[in-house]
């Protein structure tokens, strides 16, 4: 069956889509013509400007398009948005927004304190992993699913604490102490152990554990946090088998895969970033000693 008989709003979000458009005009005004309205600002390069497009442009995709209603139907879909919209985005985001952007906004009087704190690699790894982990127990699951309030207050700070748990790997700014080469490694893999017991218990659950997408009434609820109640009273569900062509248990051990597909990949781009980053550096370190020494050569007095 075909998801128009959602209709528009629900398969577009188009409200979310002029929230994202204002956002990026935003941005391009200031890192173009207001840009000069700040002190110590300096000229965007196309490769940050297209990062933080691309953000915003995956932001919507996962979270306006169908691909958001399909969360909704299929756990699978949902494991692949929750992959996309807290393990890439923020990553993206971070990257596309300029240092003097980040140095206004993370040294604000009221935001300082708190990045000081959840930054803080073992904080910001346990906040992001926890609430994560937390979330997808059943009973928690399943209560948020059918909450408007709770879902949208849940899934928030769930992707504050991606931002809270990137920020020690991706930003540039030198005062805010990113982590060397060694740790950025060590970090990673932590990262990646962390979200295993949740990938696992999902994969290796002999039942499916969630009735928002087993039970019809969960379910339907469910579907209300992004189509109206009106639409749906209108049409004749039997429940998410109309949309997907595997079995629950399938479904949802399926999510899990991908979700950790996904962050083998996410963090092995990365990896290979960090790698080649520190690479770099140590040759430019060991550029400036050879020119250390030498320079100690030339200068050091002849003695007959």
């Amino acid at each position: 069956m075909s998801l128009d008989i959602f209709g528009f709003r629900a398969l577009w979000s188009p409200y979310f889509f002029l929230s994202l458009t204002v956002i990026t005009l935003l941005y391009f005004l200031l890192v173009g013509p207001l840009r000069h309205r700040f002190s110590n600002t300096e000229p965007t390069s196309l490769k940050t400007k297209l990062l933080f497009v691309s953000g915003i442009i995956t932001l919507y995709i996962f979270k306006g398009s169908p691909m958001d209603l399909m969360g909704h139907i299929i756990f699978s879909a949902h494991m692949t948005q929750m992959a996309m919209v807290y393990l890439v985005v923020p990553p993206l985001l971070i990257l596309g927004i300029p240092n003097w952007i980040w140095r206004i906004v993370v040294n604000n009087v009221y935001v300082k304190p708190i990045m000081k704190f959840f930054t803080k690699p073992l904080i910001a790894l346990i906040v992001f992993n926890g609430v994560f982990s937390f979330y997808h127990i059943p009973m928690i699951f399943d209560h948020v699913k059918t909450n408007m309030i709770l879902h949208s207050l849940t899934t928030t700070v769930i992707f504050i604490a991606a931002f809270f748990m990137w920020w020690p790997l991706l930003n540039k700014l030198e005062e805010w102490g990113t982590l060397s080469g060694l740790k950025k490694v060590g970090y990673i893999f932590a990262d990646g152990i962390l979200l295993t017991p949740a990938c696992a218990l999902i994969i290796f659950s002999e039942t499916a554990m969630y009735a928002t997408y087993t039970e019809l009434g969960a379910w339907i609820n469910a579907l209300q946090l992004c189509v109206p109640a009106s639409m749906l009273s209108g049409i004749n569900l039997t429940g998410p088998e109309m949309f997907n062509f595997m079995p629950v248990l399938e479904d949802q051990r399926t999510g899990g895969v991908i979700m950790k597909i996904i962050q083998e990949i996410v963090y092995g781009i990365l990896l290979g970033f960090v790698f080649f980053e520190w690479v770099k550096k140590e040759r430019e370190q060991d550029r400036i000693d050879e020119q250390l020494l030498e320079s100690e050569k030339f200068t050091e007095p002849q003695t007959n």
